[in-house]
């Protein structure tokens, strides 16, 4: 009895969401937005992005598939704050 070749599943790349940090908006938009944006954060969570990017430049939000990154990315930047997306090492 021949076996059939296992297939090896590759996991999908994951991706970094990235906020900037933001000298325009408020602390509290910035949060507020964070938790609109991306309903999985927490209201701790989200603070703790938003402190991460005032105080080192750069937060990260959350690691995900490239779509859902690209639309986190694309609706925190229509509201106004500055995100990027990168590839997870």
């Amino acid at each position: 009895m021949e076996k059939a070749p296992e297939r090896v599943r590759k996991p999908s790349p994951r991706y970094k969401v990235l906020l900037h940090n933001d000298p325009v908006n408020t602390m509290e938009y910035v949060v507020g937005t964070l938790r609109q944006v991306v309903p999985s954060l927490s209201e701790q969570d989200a603070i703790a992005v938003m402190l991460e990017a005032h105080n080192t430049g750069v937060g990260l939000v959350i690691v995900c598939d490239i779509e859902p990154a690209e639309f986190y990315s694309e609706t925190l930047k229509a509201k106004g704050l500055t995100s990027t997306i990168e590839p997870e090492e």
